[in-house]
């Protein structure tokens, strides 16, 4: 069979579409399902479905090896086989009409938009099978869960609600009480003193840009508000989910809602600008379409707003609750960054002297110093997950 090299972003999709984090999909997209998705958000069947997952490939390379419909090729990664694609379709497809549906735009600035031109000429559309399984590499195999391992979690959990809180940031205490606002929100109308509702931080672990915080450190402080005893052991865990982000707003939300109802999630937050960029959308859009296809979700959305720290109130609320909006002290992005970057450790107000810790401990163990992704860390960070070389 022919062998086509693939990139760390395809191999994400491959593991993701083997392992079923992508349900119903099975491989990788044809015409008629990339034409549904992005004109009414449906697969063929119905199915809502709003994000394209495609395998681009050059006419030159398809030509080259001889790749027909009907045939199989094998899918490499870094020189190993991964996975065996059994080819239904070859296309060619409008790369400005699939920018403009997914995104709104074709504003070049736009990552997503840039990433969908960057595309080859032809896709070639089928179902995979995964023939050699990932090996995760420290700390990440400590936070791998399939869908199915989630299942079997939730079970021996005994947890009949999980609300999802998707991220790809260290938490500050704004995030803590997001998620303890979400966690009584999908708790309900259950006996407090039946403790059946859980956190699932599932992280998003993808493409990396210079600055973003480093995959180690997002994981590990995550996890450190367990183990510290923010959050009980039995109402939280931490998993990730290979996935390189879109930034398609309201799309996007989508999708993350049909992912996480396949790790057994019953709920899922849905914050301020979910998933977006710039500003390219506004700040409940991503909410607003969830509110649209609501009935239609196997996932409730827990929709919340950005949270604050009151001086007044003496503690993180938000202008839902707070009148003293005069006084509110936002956790900005460049406060705690800068916090990081000085090594300062900040008052508990902003971010628990744990998670501070562990954040410092992996700068220095994992990011050459930094909690932030650098070149540097780009160039010798040890890979997520690694392929066995199999024989011919």
């Amino acid at each position: 069979m022919p062998r086509v090299p693939i990139s760390k972003a395809t191999a994400h999709e491959v593991i993701s579409l083997a392992y079923g984090f992508f349900t119903p999909l099975t491989g990788f997209m044809g015409r008629h399902e990339v034409d549904g998705t992005l004109d009414k958000m449906r697969l063929p069947d119905g199915t809502l479905w709003s994000i394209p997952i495609v395998l681009d490939m050059p006419t030159d390379a398809i030509e080259k090896l001889n790749i027909t419909v009907g045939g199989s090729i094998v899918l490499e990664y870094l020189g190993a086989p991964m996975a065996v694609l059994d080819v239904t379709e070859i296309y060619e497809y409008d790369l400005t009409r699939m920018a403009e549906k997914t995104y709104g735009t074709i504003d070049p600035r736009h990552p997503g938009v840039k990433k969908a031109f960057a595309y080859k000429d032809r896709f070639i559309g089928g179902d995979i099978t995964l023939i050699n399984e990932p090996t995760f590499s420290d700390p990440f195999k400590s936070f791998w869960l399939t869908p199915r391992q989630h299942m079997d979690m939730l079970s021996q959990k005994h947890w009949k609600n999980l609300v999802a809180h998707q991220t790809r940031n260290v938490p500050h205490t704004g995030h803590e009480a997001l998620m303890k606002q979400a966690w009584f929100a999908a708790n309900e109308d259950m006996p407090v003193s039946d403790l059946s509702t859980g956190v699932l931080v599932n992280a998003i672990i993808g493409q990396k840009r210079v600055g973003d915080y480093i995959d180690e450190a997002i994981l590990l402080a995550q996890n450190v508000l367990r183990t510290s005893g923010y959050f009980r052991d039995n109402v939280h865990q931490v998993s990730f989910t290979l996935w390189d982000m879109r930034y398609a707003g309201p799309r996007e939300a989508i999708f993350h809602a049909i992912l996480r109802t396949n790790l057994g999630c019953t709920h899922h937050m849905f914050g301020r600008d979910h998933a977006g960029v710039g500003d390219f959308y506004k700040p409940y859009d991503a909410q607003n379409l969830l509110s649209q296809h609501r009935s239609e979700l196997s996932i409730k959305p827990v929709f919340l707003r950005e949270n604050w720290y009151c001086p007044k109130c003496l503690e993180v609320t938000n202008s839902t609750l707070c009148g003293h909006d005069s006084q509110a002290q936002s956790f900005s992005g460049s406060l705690i960054r800068s916090i990081l970057t000085d090594e300062v450790k900040p008052t508990q107000k902003v971010m628990r002297h744990e998670v501070f810790g562990v954040v410092m401990e992996c700068a220095a163990r994992y990011g050459k110093g930094s909690p932030f992704v650098t070149e540097e860390y780009l160039k010798t960070r040890r890979p997520v997950f690694t392929l066995n070389q199999l024989g011919d």
